[in-house]
Order: structure tokens, then C-alpha cells, then sequence
């Protein structure tokens, strides 16, 4: 019952008979906000007769819109339209365009650019169109060339404008701008197609190169071969790129080891000249202590500790920096010399040592027959100062001491003096307390009457000595304590590695001797002794173990040895000097591994290498003079091919074979190696300069040939042929063609292939037709004398007496038409079947009808296939032209008959026609 009340009260609009909701929707009044909504809901209706009822109602394309957004129908399709397309309604254009610019719907779009009544309407929907399909049918089917031109130009895809060329037959503007932009687009792949196989064989020769080993012209080759990289136009993909960084890391890889090469040998030069640097300084500070030592007055046991320790340090130093570089030749004599002198000097000292106490006796108890055999027996060398108590026994000996050097020996004393002040002022106690012992011994020496301010001197001298080593005790005592802390920690420490463990003991032992006698006491040394000598028991097993090891080192150095006194001994004649430069690279190399080695042997085997050394670098030396020459010689055979008269392309091959040989004999001594190859390499950089400037030449000519070329089709374009005459113009043109060939090969070429094959076949279309049209028109000047043929024929037809025709004066006729016309006047006398003459007629009409307009009717098809077999039989391996055939037509035309006046009234409309056609011309 509630729901019969509600069909009775509820509007009409509702009800559920479609019928009566149509009707419904059009009493409906839009303008009343409920009423609309019932509209917009009937809009949305089921049935599609109530959806179009209502949209009929509805003009507000806005509310139209907002329907299309929640749900699309073909009636609210329909309606947009015919709103939008100003079919219906009465809204603005502006207002129509606006709304156009809002959508998003290609199908909606697409019927708006098709049916819009405005071609800003139509253009605004299609710059919303995004799909390509919906474009090429507006550039096909739309009634405005605008719009089809500008959906046209938006089609950019091959398979698109494929399609453009073979579906916009309305407009051909459409279809030529597709073509041509089709064959631009596969003309640019081409391009890039060969662009890309460029880039592809550069990249193949660019790995190639990054796998080859370096050579002279490795660095300048990745140049040009990045150059050409960078000057091809379009962009690598991603493979390309990343294959193209990878050569080029290798390639600088390659420069970047050579280049860390060079600088290594650079460094390993400059460390070999520091060490030689550090070698003669060591030497020359040897020398000048046993200078300085020979020219003193007198040697102290100071002065003999204090050259010892020198010489275990210059031996230290020495053996350390043998060790890495081996010694030159003449430095080494100089070490040997100065040890020799070392060793004379120690060796005397140790004589002396050993009868001092025999001499000082015999100084004691006045025997000087013991003393002077005591002093022979010293071997004291006579350049060397004497020591003091030699010194004393030579002048027991020599019964007075000299006065004469009295004088000298005050005066040293007072500038001993001096000089112990100043080494006071300065701190440097070490050297006071020699020099004051020094002047301690000369005071004992000289008269006490003539040294009194001199000892008063030195008594204050000796009391601000006294007062610096106590002020050094007082500095001393805590650094003691330290080093004794010191050393007992490291002894403790159980952490430290072995190697670290002797540095670290061996620099605390350096720092407690470096403090002498500084504050010294037992119970500190003894507890600094103890702690060290637990340090040496820990490194007992390390340092077996370094004995070890710098056992096998030595073995190594010696294996070594002998392996390159094998080489020298058996050296090959051919030997490269750069293989052997890396043996002898390798060899300092393992030199230097196999370190340290026992000290008592270093010198030895060191000798031993040095001497290997130098005659391995003799041998290089040999070799690279050997290279050397041979560059020189290819340095000629460069010369002279610069100089020759051969073509510069071949010049050049053998330029690179020449660069082959330089490359495998390896490289000459240094210095003379770079002038050889700035030399070389100027002479090749000539021959290849010849062959660019020759291969620029050829460029230039064949320019040259193009632009002629160019300005031959502009002026082949220009002109217009106006009589057939004009043929020999063409071939000329043709032949002027033929004389610029051969083209440089490019897009820019095939475009004028193709532009002069088009021109060059308008123009012969265009003669050809200029030939049929004169031969047209003197066919009309022998018109008269057919009409007077006619005529004869007609009255010999009729029973006339039959008479001969005579051609015109003033029309003069060919030869073969002369021939034709007295045919004609021999047929009249002996006339033939009148059905022979009807088929004859027949044929040269068909056969004009093909000269005209390429094709006959279904009736003439046998007739069609009889004259073109008859035309391939009489021309069998020449064409002939059109005009030449349509002589050939006209002449039998008029050579035939007689013909009845009927059945020329019959067919010479036809003929007329025929002959009308082929005076068409177009103009130019």
C-alpha cells in the first residue's frame, strides 16, 4: 500500500514508465535549481530516449561537463558536441573555446576539430589532441586546410607520416609536406645510422688502442681518436658511452703508468744523486778529518775515539745506502783511499798504545837507547802529528827543545783560549772539555813566567766548565730517571712487536750514551743495564731470525750476481736495450728487497753487483748506440721520402711502416733519444702534412665540383625549353654533368642527384611534347593537301575520271610525306578492298589513341595488342619517341587510301580529337 501512495505522489519524472519520463523531461524548466537536478538525474537515466529528453533541456556545458566526469553516455557525447560545435545553442565562440582548452576526452576533441564551426574552435581542440591516430585523421578527413596542415605537422613518427603519405588524398599540400618530411626523417636515420657506425668503428679502434702497450705516438693516437669522438654530431647511448669512458680510463691508465714510470726512474735517479751526495759528503768529512788530524800539532786518545767513532758511522751510513744504490766507481776509490789512510792512522795508534808504557818508563829512567828503539819500533808515520809522549821522547831524544816554535805555541795557546770561551758562551760542553784538556797539556809544555795571564785565564775557563757540567748534572739526573723509567716499561711491555721493540730500545740507548758522564751513578746504570739486557734476551729469537734472514738475503744477492755475470758473459747480439734496461731495473729492485744482509759480507757483494752493475750498463750503452745508429738511419729514409716526388698517400704508408721499425728497435741512450725522435717525428709529421694538405686539395676540388654542380642545376632549373630544337641545350648540360663527376658521396649530394634526374626528366617531357606539338602543327599544314586528296578520292570513288593531286608550292613537304603523297596518288588508280582500307583507318586511330592517351576501348584491345607487338618488332633495341611515332601515323594516315567520304566522317572525329589531346602543353 506505501508503495502504490508513493507512485501516486511522486513526481512524474520518476515514474517508472520511460514514456511518461520523457514527457516529463520536457516540461521540466532548467532554470529552477530542483527542476535541473531532476534533469541532471534523468540525464543519468536507463533509458536511452529519457537521457536524450533530458540533455535536450539542459545548455549549460558546465554542468554538462561535470556529468561527463561521472559518467559518460553517447547522448551526453552527442549533446557536447552539438553544443560545443555551435550546432545547438546560442553560446560564444569565446566562451565555446574555453571550454574546448578544459578537455581532456580525444573522442569529444576529435569530433569538435571535425564539426566546429570556427577554425579557432577547431585548431584550440586539436592542440588538446594528444594521440597520434586521432592527428592523422584530422590531417586526412578534416574540412579545413588549416587544421589539416597544422594536425599534419604534429605527426612526427616514420610509421605516422607513412601512414600521412598514403591516406591525405584530399590534400595534397598534406601529402607532399609528409613525404617530404618522411624523406628528410630516413634520410637524418641514415645519417645518423652512419654517424653511429662511425662512432662505432672509432670506439673498436679506440679499445684496440687501450689494449696496445705504450709506444712514442700512444698519446698523441687517444688524442686524435677523442678528438673525432668529440667532433661527431649526435649523442652515444648508454652502452657506447660507458664502453667509451672504459677505453679511455684504460688508455689513461697506459699514459698515467708510463708517465709513473718515468717519474719513478725520474725519482729513483734523483734518489741514486742524493745518495752519491750523501756518499761524498760522508767521504769528504772523512777526508777532512784525517786532514785536519795530519795537520794538528799533536793526536790525543780523544782524537783517536773521535775518528773511530766517525768511521763506524760513515761505515753504518755507507753500507746503509749500498744497500738501496750502489756506489760510483771513483767515489768508492775515494772511500777506499780514505779508510786506507783510516786504517794507516789507527794501526800507528795501536803501536803507539802498546809500547807507551815501555816509552814512559824509559822517559823516567833516562834511557834513551831503549826510548829511540821504543820510538822506531812505534812506526809512527812521519806526516802525523806525534802524540804527546812521543812527542816528549822525540825531544828527550833530541836532547833541547826547539826555541824556535816557543813564539807559535804561545800564540795557539792564546787562541785556544779565545776559542774555549766561545764554545762556553755557546753551551757545547763537549768540545770545551777536549779543548780544555788540549790546553791543560800545552800549559804543562810552555815556561810558566810567560803564560801567567793565560793560566789565570784558564783557571776561570775551567771553573765555568766546572759549572756547566754541574749545571748538566743538574738537567741529566731527571732525564736519567726518565730513560731508566723508560727502559723498564718498554721492557715490561709485552705488546709491542719486535721491530718496534728494538727501535724503541735502540733509541733509548742513543739517548742515555748522548748524555755522557752527565750525573751519572752506579745504581742507575746498573738498573739501566739490567733492563736492556732483558730487552736483549726478548729479541734473541727475533734477531736469530733477522741473522736468518739476512742470510738468505745474501744468498739471494749472490744468486743474483751470478745470473747477470752468466748474461754478461753470453750476451745476445741483437739484445734490446729496453729488455735489458728491465733487467737491470729488476735487478736494483730485488737488490733492494733482499735487505738487510751480515754486515761482514755487505761490502763484498756490494763490490761484486757494482762491478755487474757498470759492465750491464756498458752493454746497454753498446746496445743503445746500436739503436741509436739505426734511427739515424731511418731518419734518412724519412728525409728522403719528404723530399721525393712519390704520391703523398703512398709516402705516407711507408712514413708509418718507417714508425713500425722505430717502435721495435727499442730506445736509444738517454738525451740522444729525444732528439732523434723530435727529428723523426718532424719528418713524419711533414709526410703526413703533404697527405692532409693534398687530401685537402681533393676536398677543395671536389667542392669546387659540387657547387658547379649546384649552379648547373639552378641554371638547368631556370630554363624553360620553348622548341624542340632546344634538345642540344640539354645535352649539353648533360655532358657538363657527366664532366664533374665523381661527387663527393653526402646527403647534400644525393639531394642534387635527385633534384637534377627530376629536372633533366622534366625537361625531356617537355621537349618531347614540344616535338609531338610541332609535328601537330605541320601535320595542319598539310591538312589542305589531305582535304584535296579526299576530294580525288571521293570522285574516283564516284566513277570520275581519276587525276593526280599535286601537293602545295608554298607548303614544302618531308621527303617521306612526298612518298606518302604519291602512294596516295597510286592508290587512287589502282584502288584495294575498300574493308583492307576501313581496318587500316582503324588501326592508325587506335594507334593514335595510345600516342594520346595510353589507352583504347574494349573493342580495340586486339588491335591495341597487334600494334604494340609491331612496335616492339620495328624498334627492337631503340625507342622511339612520341613524335617520331606519331610522324610515322600521320604518314600512313595520308599515304592511305582511297577512302570513302563515309567512313572519313566516321572516323576523323576521332582523329581530331586524338590530335587535340596532343597539343596540350603545360606551361612552364
Amino acid at each position: 500500500m506505501s508503495g502504490l501512495l508513493r507512485r501516486l505522489f511522486s513526481p512524474r519524472w520518476q515514474h517508472p514508465d520511460p514514456g511518461v519520463r520523457r514527457q516529463a523531461a520536457d516540461r521540466l524548466d532548467p532554470s529552477r535549481p530542483e527542476q535541473r537536478q531532476a534533469l541532471e538525474r534523468l540525464a543519468r537515466d536507463a533509458d536511452p530516449g529519457v537521457r536524450q529528453a533530458a540533455l535536450a533541456r539542459l545548455d549549460d556545458p558546465e554542468r554538462l561537463l561535470a556529468l561527463l566526469d561521472e559518467g559518460s553516455s553517447p547522448e551526453l557525447h552527442a549533446r557536447l558536441v552539438a553544443l560545443l560545435t555551435g550546432r545547438q545553442g546560442d553560446l560564444e565562440l569565446a566562451t565555446r573555446i574555453a571550454l574546448t582548452e578544459r578537455l581532456d576526452a580525444d573522442t569529444l576533441l576529435s569530433e569538435i576539430a571535425l564539426q566546429g564551426d570556427n577554425q579557432q574552435l577547431r585548431l584550440a581542440a586539436l592542440a588538446r589532441l594528444e594521440g597520434e591516430d586521432a592527428l592523422i585523421r584530422q590531417a586526412c578527413d578534416n574540412g579545413i586546410a588549416a587544421v589539416r596542415h597544422a594536425a599534419a605537422a604534429r605527426v612526427t613518427s616514420e610509421a605516422g607520416l607513412a601512414r600521412l603519405v598514403q591516406s591525405a588524398r584530399r590534400d595534397r599540400q598534406v601529402m607532399r609536406q609528409a613525404r617530404e618530411r618522411l624523406n628528410r626523417l630516413r634520410a637524418d636515420a641514415a645519417s645518423l645510422a652512419a654517424v653511429r657506425e662511425r662512432r662505432e668503428a672509432l670506439l673498436e679502434t679506440l679499445e684496440r688502442h687501450a689494449q696496445s702497450a705504450w709506444e712514442p705516438l700512444y698519446a698523441g693516437r687517444f688524442r686524435h681518436l677523442v678528438r673525432e669522438w668529440s667532433a661527431l654530431g649526435d649523442l652515444p647511448d648508454a652502452s657506447q658511452e660507458q664502453r667509451y669512458q672504459d677505453a679511455c680510463l684504460r688508455c689513461r691508465k697506459v699514459i698515467g703508468d708510463h708517465e709513473a714510470q718515468q717519474l719513478s726512474r725520474a725519482a729513483d735517479h734523483q734518489r741514486r744523486e742524493d745518495a752519491d751526495q750523501n756518499r761524498e759528503a760522508l767521504v769528504e768529512a772523512l777526508e777532512e778529518s784525517l786532514d785536519a788530524l795530519t795537520r794538528s800539532e799533536r793526536i790525543t786518545e780523544q782524537d783517536i775515539a773521535s775518528l773511530r767513532a766517525q768511521k763506524r758511522l760513515l761505515a753504518n751510513r755507507w753500507q746503509t745506502l749500498s744497500d738501496h744504490h750502489l756506489a760510483d766507481e771513483s767515489l768508492r776509490r775515494r772511500y777506499d783511499a780514505a779508510l786506507a789512510s783510516y786504517e794507516r792512522i789507527a794501526q800507528a795508534w795501536v803501536r803507539f798504545e802498546e809500547r807507551a808504557a815501555a816509552i814512559g818508563q824509559a822517559l823516567t829512567d833516562g834511557d834513551e837507547d831503549r826510548l829511540a828503539a821504543l820510538v822506531e819500533a812505534s812506526g809512527w808515520p812521519d806526516d802525523l802529528a806525534p802524540a804527546p809522549l812521543l812527542q816528549q821522547a822525540r825531544r828527550r831524544l833530541a836532547a833541547k827543545p826547539a826555541d824556535d816554535d816557543l813564539e807559535s805555541r804561545l800564540a795557539r795557546f792564546t787562541d785556544d783560549l779565545a776559542q774555549l770561551e766561545c764554545l762556553l758562551e755557546s753551551g757545547a760542553f763537549k768540545g770545551a772539555s777536549r779543548l780544555h784538556q788540549r790546553l791543560r797539556q800545552q800549559a804543562d809544555h810552555l815556561p810558566e813566567a810567560r803564560i801567567r795571564p793565560q793560566l789565570a785565564t784558564l783557571k776561570r775557563l775551567a771553573a765555568r766548565l766546572a759549572e756547566l757540567r754541574d749545571w748538566r748534572g743538574f738537567v741529566a739526573g731527571p732525564k736519567r730517571d726518565q730513560l731508566c723509567q723508560a727502559i723498564d716499561a718498554l721492557a715490561e711491555d709485552t705488546s709491542l712487536a719486535d721491530a718496534e721493540l728494538d727501535r724503541r730500545h735502540r733509541q733509548l740507548v742513543k739517548e742515555w750514551k748522548s748524555l755522557g758522564d752527565a750525573a751519572a751513578n752506579r745504581q742507575q746504570a746498573a738498573s739501566f743495564r739490567a733492563a736492556s739486557d732483558r730487552i736483549h734476551e726478548r729479541l734473541a729469537p727475533w734477531r736469530k731470525r733477522l741473522d736468518a734472514e739476512r742470510a738468505r738475503n745474501l744468498e739471494a744477492r749472490e744468486a743474483l750476481c751470478e745470473q747477470l755475470e752468466t748474461l754478461l758473459a753470453q750476451p745476445a747480439s741483437e739484445a734490446d736495450p729496453d729488455a735489458l734496461r728491465q733487467i737491470r731495473d729488476k735487478a736494483r729492485e730485488q737488490w733492494r728487497r733482499s735487505s738487510p744482509v751480515p754486515r761482514d759480507s755487505a761490502e763484498a757483494i756490494g763490490r761484486r753487483f757494482g762491478r755487474i752493475r757498470h759492465e750491464l750498463q756498458a752493454l746497454i750503452d753498446r746496445r743503445a748506440e746500436e739503436v741509436a745508429g739505426a734511427k739515424r738511419q731511418l731518419i734518412e729514409q724519412a728525409r728522403a721520402l719528404l723530399e721525393g716526388d712519390q704520391p703523398a698517400t703512398r709516402r705516407a704508408e711507408q712514413a708509418k711502416a718507417l714508425q713500425r721499425r722505430w717502435r721495435m728497435l727499442g730506445r736509444a741512450p738517454r738525451g740522444e733519444e729525444q732528439a732523434l725522435w723530435r727529428e723523426f717525428r718532424s719528418l713524419c709529421d711533414g709526410i703526413f702534412a703533404s697527405r692532409e694538405a693534398e687530401r685537402d686539395d681533393r676536398a677543395q676540388q671536389a667542392r669546387e665540383r659540387l657547387e658547379a654542380m649546384q649552379a648547373l642545376i639552378d641554371r638547368l632549373d631556370a630554363w624553360h625549353p620553348t622548341d624542340s630544337r632546344d634538345a642540344r641545350v640539354l645535352e649539353r648540360a648533360i655532358q657538363e654533368a657527366a664532366a664533374l663527376e665523381p661527387l663527393p658521396s653526402g646527403r647534400r649530394t644525393e639531394g642534387m642527384r635527385r633534384r637534377w634526374t627530376g629536372i633533366v626528366r622534366a625537361r625531356r617531357e617537355r621537349l618531347a611534347r614540344l616535338a609531338v606539338l610541332e609535328e601537330v602543327n605541320r601535320w595542319r599544314d598539310v591538312q589542305p593537301l589531305l582535304a584535296r586528296h579526299l576530294e580525288a578520292d571521293a570522285a574516283s570513288l564516284a566513277g570520275e575520271a581519276c587525276h593526280d593531286v599535286e601537293p602545295p608550292a608554298e607548303v614544302p613537304l618531308p621527303e617521306d610525306m612526298r612518298q606518302a603523297h604519291a602512294q596516295r596518288n597510286a592508290a587512287r588508280r589502282q584502288p584495294g578492298d575498300p574493308a583492307e582500307i576501313e581496318e587500316r583507318l582503324t588501326r592508325l586511330r587506335v594507334h593514335l589513341s595510345l600516342l594520346a592517351v595510353g589507352r583504347v576501348s574494349h573493342r580495340d584491345d586486339p588491335l591495341r595488342l597487334a600494334i604494340q607487338v609491331e612496335r616492339l618488332n620495328e624498334n627492337l633495341g631503340r625507342e622511339p619517341s612520341r613524335a617520331e611515332e606519331l610522324h610515322g601515323v600521320l604518314r600512313e594516315l595520308l599515304a592511305t587510301g582511297p577512302v570513302p567520304p563515309a567512313l572519313w566522317a566516321r572516323e576523323v572525329g576521332e582523329f581530331d580529337r586524338m590530335l587535340e589531346s596532343l597539343t596540350h602543353l603545360p606551361p612552364p
